[in-house]
């Protein structure tokens, strides 16, 4: 089927029928021309569209919302920023999963708490200077808290160590006590930056410059009895200087921060919790932020599912930033389809909605398509 003309076509259309309209349902990004002649369809991730069943139908219009997919960092923009109390070089910074409390590794070999009276709200952060003092090592780079805000662990440089703790009342790093548990490091890196773990204990892992390793634990949630899985990501095609990480709550994003070189980097993993399986997916840099300098440390994680990215800066009034994390979803068309214009239609923005009229006069071999509605709300 040919196109050699732009053209509009206006309303649901039939050929050679009437122009009843009739919803159809999308299923996995498939369009089931057999189930209706109007489509409507929110983007929830990076879609690419296919197209079954056509048989008779010859005309069928599509509505499409534009989404947001989170951990995007290519589309962060810096929303609130706030006065911080860590001291000289922050180098691991967490967030409780409700965003009411976070945490920051700082001077002095402290954890210092804070709370949020709203939820993710840096304007209604505490201003209180509360801390856990880490006796065991004199150099912590990096901690990890278990969901249930029972555990924690600590990564320091001194020792070469992972050393693991208990939280008498959950989530409050000032209840914390050495649990007598630890794991040397010394077998892979002598500069464990970072630590992180499975949601469910089995696995744990550590950055360092440039790369990053994956244990097992023989006993969930016990460091004691972790061994490396000889199995590791090698972070130097993207930076040399890799500190602190942290994974989504499926284990198939990581997000890395390069400390010299003030930039978060993501990976996307194809297999959950797996390495080998990482491939780089962009970063965004924290340039245009703080003092900038080839010894500026940087910590910074994801919050509130990826929506938010937070970082803040070794500096001598230093602040705690927000950036939005949402990337606005894309969309792939079928190559069958001949767009007017000869451009095939990007997704809309995220909230928006337009209206594609797609015709096929061969039982859905080729089509012609046309925007026919653009930026609805």
């Amino acid at each position: 089927m040919s196109n050699n003309k732009d053209f509009v076509v206006a309303g649901a259309v039939e050929v050679g029928k009437d122009t009843k309209v009739t919803f159809g349902t999308v299923t996995s990004n498939n369009i089931d021309l057999a189930t209706g002649n109007y489509f409507a369809d929110t983007l929830a991730a990076d879609t690419t569209y296919t197209l079954s069943n056509a048989g008779d139908v010859q005309a069928f219009q599509l509505e499409v919302t534009g989404g947001a997919v989170p951990y995007g960092l290519a589309d962060s923009t810096l929303t609130e920023t706030s006065g911080s109390d860590t001291g000289n070089d922050p180098t691991a910074m967490r967030f409780k999963s409700d965003g009411t409390r976070f945490w920051v590794v700082g001077s002095f070999d402290n954890v210092y708490q804070y709370d949020l009276s709203t939820a993710y709200d840096l304007s209604t952060k505490s201003t209180s200077n509360i801390f856990y003092n880490i006796s065991q090592d004199t150099d912590p780079t990096s901690f990890y808290i278990t969901s249930d805000g029972t555990k924690m662990y600590v990564a320091g440089n001194a020792n070469n160590t992972v050393y693991q703790y208990t939280l008498g009342t959950a989530y409050n790093v000032t209840t914390a006590s050495y649990a007598n548990k630890s794991f040397s490091t010394s077998g892979q890196t002598t500069s464990p930056d970072g630590v992180f773990f499975k949601d469910d204990g089995s696995k744990m892992y550590i950055s360092t410059d440039g790369v990053i390793y994956q244990y097992s634990l023989s006993t969930y949630w016990d460091v004691s009895t972790a061994s490396y899985d000889t199995v590791s990501l090698d972070t130097t095609g993207e930076t040399l200087y890799t500190s602190d990480l942290m994974f989504d709550n499926s284990g198939s994003v990581i997000l890395i921060i390069a400390r010299n070189e003030s930039t978060a980097i993501k990976y996307n993993l194809s297999t959950a919790w797996d390495l080998s399986t990482a491939t780089s997916d962009g970063s965004f840099s924290f340039a245009s932020y703080g003092t900038q300098s080839t010894t500026a440390q940087w910590a910074a994680t994801f919050a509130n599912s990826g929506q938010l990215l937070y970082a803040v800066q070794k500096d001598s009034n230093p602040l705690v930033y927000e950036f939005s994390s949402l990337s606005s979803t894309t969309l792939t068309w079928p190559s069958s389809i001949e767009w007017a214009g000869g451009i095939a239609p990007a997704a809309p923005a995220t909230g928006e909605t337009d209206v594609f009229t797609l015709v096929t006069d061969d039982g859905g071999t080729s089509y012609v398509g046309v925007k026919t509605a653009d930026h609805l709300s």
